[in-house]
């Protein structure tokens, strides 16, 4: 085969994108549900990073720029489209700069789950031995522990239940870390065994390379594809723990940065009192954006699994591969006589040969 039809059967650098190659992949409702998460994945990107040119006032305001307060819980209007919350701050910029929050916590609690959750996996699952029982064993024991109760206590133990800006945020973000290290931990320590046993890894030492290099160059290049499935069902978890933390009282003070959760959790009182306004949206922000990550992640997960994925292309091949299948003769539809040529209640044989009745 020469160079240059090599070069033609290369994909198109559009398509080798991981995204929009699984959004090709996709067909029917697997691929409605993948537009659907992607369409509010990418709002919600959208809207917490131009958020300060979105939200008419600061999350913490509670003034006009005259100087006249807002009110509290005050309805819907041209001045407060959805609202005033009862400690007097406007709903919608609370909603907004809550997105901000939220991608903090994603960032912050993700990539330090990867980083911790993939290094120990990795050394546990190349070395094995009393080390990698270890720390089953430990993994095991934070994951069989109620993830929220977790991530309360730690909470508590790091900032005393509340605190500023990036104080509640790396709280949440470290109490989310850890319910979410044995995760990681698993899917790269199960990869390792699998791998180290393959015959380029036993080369690879035979030729006198390092453990360092045998682990990071080879082990985990190739045990990490389904980190990007984990990411995103891990950050739908991180904002529903973040939520869970500011509504039980646990997350970030309003004056120092705008939580959907604790807006939840002020606005319970107002729901019996017939003010509806000050809980739909924040809920229905929490809503929105979990159903866009998950359907992301469960899409992703689908598409990955070859057992679950369907194709239009593997309907096409199968056509394909029936109209070309020869018996004796020629293929099935031309051969002497062929289906068609079949006597009633005539077949062929496994060799190929007609049997009459």
């Amino acid at each position: 085969m020469t160079s240059a039809s090599l070069t033609s059967r290369k994909r198109p650098l559009l398509d080798r994108i991981p995204v929009v190659h699984q959004l090709r992949q996709s067909v029917g409702l697997q691929r409605g549900m993948l537009v659907a998460g992607l369409v509010l994945t990418i709002l919600f990107l959208l809207v917490a990073m131009f958020a300060p040119l979105i939200a008419p006032y600061g999350f913490a305001q509670l003034k006009n720029a005259d100087g006249t307060a807002f009110g509290t819980t005050q309805a819907p209007s041209g001045a407060h489209i959805w609202g005033t919350t009862s400690g007097g701050y406007d709903v919608f910029s609370r909603v907004i700069w809550g997105t901000q929050t939220a991608i903090l916590v994603i960032v912050v609690a993700v990539i330090l789950s990867i980083f911790l959750g993939v290094f120990l996996g990795l050394i546990s699952g190349y070395f094995g031995g009393w080390l990698d029982r270890v720390l089953v064993v430990v993994c095991d024991a934070i994951y069989a522990f109620p993830s929220l109760l977790l991530a309360i206590v730690m909470a508590i133990a790091i900032s005393g239940g509340q605190s500023s800006l990036w104080g509640g945020i790396l709280a949440a973000a470290i109490s989310i870390t850890v319910v979410y290290i044995p995760q990681y931990f698993r899917v790269i320590r199960s990869e390792a065994v699998r791998i180290k046993a393959e015959a380029y890894v036993e080369s690879a030492k035979v030729v006198g390379a390092s453990n360092a290099r045998i682990m990071f160059r080879h082990v985990l290049r190739n045990s990490t594809r389904t980190l990007p499935l984990i990411f995103t069902l891990n950050s739908s978890e991180a904002i529903l723990t973040l939520a869970g933390l500011g509504f039980l009282g646990f997350g970030i003070e309003p004056t120092a940065a705008a939580e959907w959760g604790f807006d939840l959790n002020k606005a319970v009182d107002d729901v019996t009192s017939g003010i509806w306004w000050t809980s739909i949206y924040p809920g229905l922000a929490i809503v929105l954006v979990v159903l866009g990550i998950t359907l992301v992640g469960e899409s992703l997960n689908d598409l990955a699994d070859p057992r679950l994925r369907g194709r239009r292309r593997a309907a096409a091949a199968s056509g394909e591969v029936a109209e070309t299948s020869v018996v004796p003769g020629g293929v099935l539809a031309a051969g002497p006589g062929g289906v068609d040529g079949l006597e009633p209640g005539g077949s062929f044989s496994d060799e190929g040969i007609e049997v009459r009745p």
